[in-house]
């Protein structure tokens, strides 16, 4: 894969230990971002229109607004 930034909203773009942006409940009026790596992924499905939700490596949960680095570079 190239450094370029996926969407968070299909699963295949996510693994454990990427580095992501996230948006979490509590900030989806600001709309402000989280960013950090990749410890769960709680969503099931394949897909999600508002985001896959994870748990970062700190704990905190939130929806995937952007993949910034996946496993596959370099």
């Amino acid at each position: 894969m190239k450094m370029s930034r996926l969407s968070g909203q299909h699963l295949e773009n996510i693994s454990i230990g990427v580095e992501v942006d996230i948006i979490q409940k509590h900030h989806q009026r600001s709309g402000e971002i989280t960013n950090g790596f990749v410890k769960r992924i709680l969503t099931k499905s394949s897909q999600h229109p508002h985001g896959i939700k994870v748990m970062l490596e700190t704990g905190e949960v939130g929806r995937v607004k952007q993949v910034l680095s996946t496993d596959d570079i370099l």
